[in-house]
């Protein structure tokens, strides 16, 4: 394809922005894999060089969360083992079920997790785990990863949302440590599906390279916002990506 000027001054800015929202609430994809079909590319290299620059973003809003010493390693190992188990798990049931079917499900799921957003006695406790991470944390932790996981390799759009809403509600980790979680899930599948596409030649380099810096940039404003005020930044950030998955999926 030719890549002009034109294509990165679209490009990077919706790739920063969609870097920003991600770092925050998750969903970022939503904005950024768009911006690269909007620039031409096929939709196999726009999803694998979109990999390419979330994957550098969000490998440095990880590296921010484990210097607040905010990721608990013990609670990752189960919930990305069981993240990847139920990726593969979606990816094979998408060959046999129609992606429709979901999309039919997910509206009144969106509206359920709205509603549990909204509910500011539900979503965004500040639970104190200084004790250490109990029993229920790892289960329900453990399950999220797992039938998150599936939705993520079956269809994917919010996956990084959802997982913070289900990992703040029911395994009573408070937002910030819940964002953490969810980034050391989000960078394993991205750095596992982005291998896939770079053994079979779908990333789009000089354009991948270039979008990553402004990714890296949009993920570490992002993850410096949502460390200091989780409380106030991430109920607004996650409510929009919720909208916008919504808009999608009507669209679509």
């Amino acid at each position: 394809m030719n890549i002009t000027f034109t294509t990165y001054l679209i490009l990077c800015p919706l790739v920063f922005l969609g870097a920003f929202v991600d770092s925050i609430g998750g969903g970022g994809g939503l904005i950024s894999l768009p911006a690269y079909l909007l620039c031409g590319l096929p939709p196999h290299m726009a999803i694998a060089t979109n990999k390419l620059s979330s994957a550098c973003g969000t490998t440095i809003s990880t590296l921010k969360f484990a210097k607040e010493k905010l990721i608990n390693y013990k609670l990752a190992v189960p919930t990305i083992l069981t993240a990847l188990l139920g990726s593969a798990i979606g990816a094979k049931l998408s060959l046999f079920a129609n992606e429709d079917i979901l999309k039919i499900v997910l509206v009144p799921v969106l509206f359920i997790a709205a509603f549990f957003v909204l509910n500011k006695n539900l979503f965004g406790k500040e639970y104190d785990n200084s004790t250490g991470i109990n029993v229920r944390t790892y289960i329900f932790a453990s399950v999220a990863s797992l039938v998150i996981g599936m939705y993520d390799g079956f269809y994917g759009p919010g996956t990084g949302t959802f997982l913070i809403i289900v990992l703040n509600l029911f395994a009573h980790l408070n937002i910030r440590q819940a964002n953490a979680q969810t980034k050391t899930i989000n960078l394993t599948t991205n750095l596992t599906s982005l291998t896939v596409f770079i053994i079979n030649g779908q990333v789009v380099w000089k354009l991948g390279i270039v979008a990553a810096v402004f990714g890296i940039a949009g993920n570490y404003l992002g993850a410096g916002l949502a460390i200091k005020n989780a409380g106030k930044i991430t109920r607004p950030v996650i409510l929009v990506v919720l909208a916008i998955l919504l808009i999608k999926i009507l669209f679509e």
